[in-house]
């Protein structure tokens, strides 16, 4: 105990005496290692909250949008790749990452004062919170769709003729971003009510006839869904 004693009162006495008697070198390298540590630490935290797993620790998330993004191709697929909670919901760019974290700090009030902690709460405010996750795409130009959906990479000849025409009539040159037309591919809508289409006729485009999706394609997946189902093709 006298020990423990002496070394505290070492310490103390080392951390309350004057720089002035610390070398230059020993003070460099104690900030060197402290701020090692302490990136470290900051660096483990960042990623600890940056996975699935913390993003379906609370029931809002796990028993909600969760449940259906488990019923989507973005789930599985016969690819094998999956796309997780941070994949579409955080950037990639640390710096980014780091304005989005600290937007989503406010959900932890949420949280706290349970905004959404029952099924019924969740669904009065889901347009709501839709808007709010679309508007965050519509102004980063669908930042993480792009980071697995590259538009320059895409095979339009494998695309039905209505998709193809759509993504190089407006995807490629800019006019419009994944979000526009896209909603509700990782989860169920909310009431859309109100809410104008991505996909609604562009005006230039009103009172001229689109290209017909490619027949193979419909007839392919009709024949599909009938042989799944044990119906006829409808």
């Amino acid at each position: 105990m006298a020990r423990i004693k002496a070394f505290a009162a070492w310490v103390w006495v080392l951390l309350t005496t004057p720089a002035a008697t610390l070398s230059l070198a020993f003070l460099t390298l104690g900030g060197f290692v402290g701020g090692v540590m302490f990136w470290g630490a900051f660096n483990t935290a960042l990623e600890l909250t940056n996975t699935e797993k913390f993003c379906i620790s609370c029931h809002e998330m796990k028993d909600n949008v969760y449940q259906e993004l488990t019923r989507t191709v973005h789930f599985t697929n016969r690819s094998g790749v999956r796309a997780s909670c941070p994949d579409c919901h955080v950037p990639h760019e640390w710096t980014d990452k780091i304005a989005r974290k600290m937007q989503a700090s406010k959900e932890v009030w949420g949280k706290i004062f349970g905004t959404i902690n029952t099924r019924e709460k969740f669904l009065n405010h889901r347009l709501e919170l839709a808007k709010h996750e679309w508007g965050r795409l519509k102004a980063n130009d669908s930042l993480e769709c792009r980071n697995c959906h590259s538009s320059v990479a895409m095979d339009f000849t494998k695309q039905t003729q209505r998709a193809a025409d759509i993504h190089s009539k407006y995807l490629l040159p800019g006019k419009a971003t994944c979000i526009d037309c896209h909603k509700g591919i990782a989860h169920e809508l909310p009431n859309m009510e109100g809410i104008e289409p991505g996909w609604k006729m562009p005006s230039e485009l009103e009172g001229k006839a689109l290209p017909a999706a490619s027949n193979d394609a419909i007839g392919a997946l009709r024949e599909a869904v009938a042989s799944a189902h044990g119906t006829n093709a409808f």
